[in-house]
């Protein structure tokens, strides 16, 4: 075997692993993933599986960038082309949407269970995570911010529609999972459209 095709083999294994341990985190939570759950739904060894991490939190904290990754993919990356202000605002809470309505994860929004779980438990995947739901708030803010400046006003501050918008999210995952509401999605899209000041 080529060093090169080891090199690529050895990325796949990785790959392979971080996407199982994101579906199985999604259900049981990331500090309720075990490495012997894991394996054995791999055919991996123990030793295997953590060989390429080199513990058990680098795993978990793989899995976390995996799902935002995932995140950002739907959400974020489609709007990079489009201008900010009010348009892609309101591309932005459609997108958002739709992707709870129809989530890639079978828990649901994994940040927003990761949030629930790690909130009162201090650590580095605590510290990560927070890292990135204050980048993701600082980014609506701002995305907030250049729609106002063209909508007519007075506004409410964007920090306050930020957090507003974070808070119809997490509600609208709850509904759909939990309450299996049909309805949620199109009621929350009105309900952050109304909060960011955007037409209905």
């Amino acid at each position: 075997m080529s060093p090169r095709h080891s090199i690529a083999e050895a990325a796949r294994t990785r790959d392979r692993i971080v996407r199982a341990a994101v579906q199985d985190a999604s259900r049981l939570g990331l500090e309720g993933l075990t490495v012997g759950s894991l394996a054995r739904r791999l055919g991996m060894s123990k030793a295997g599986l953590i060989g390429p991490f080199g513990s058990r939190e680098a795993l978990l904290a793989a899995a976390l960038d995996q799902a935002v990754q995932i995140f950002q993919a739907a959400v974020i990356a489609p709007l990079e082309q489009r201008p900010p202000g009010a348009e892609r605002l309101e591309l932005l809470i459609d997108r958002w949407v739709a992707y709870l309505a129809d989530c890639p994860f079978p828990g649901g929004c994994f940040v927003t269970a990761a949030s629930s779980e790690l909130d009162g438990r201090p650590g580095p995947l605590r510290d990560r995570l927070r890292e990135g739901v204050a980048s993701w708030r600082a980014r609506i803010a701002a995305e907030v911010a250049a729609a106002q400046a063209e909508l007519p006003g007075p506004h409410r501050p964007a920090e306050e529609v930020a957090a507003t918008l974070v808070g119809l999210s997490m509600a609208l995952n709850q509904e759909v999972q939990l309450l299996e509401d049909r309805e949620a999605a199109p009621r929350a899209r009105a309900a952050m459209r109304h909060a960011a000041g955007l037409r209905p």
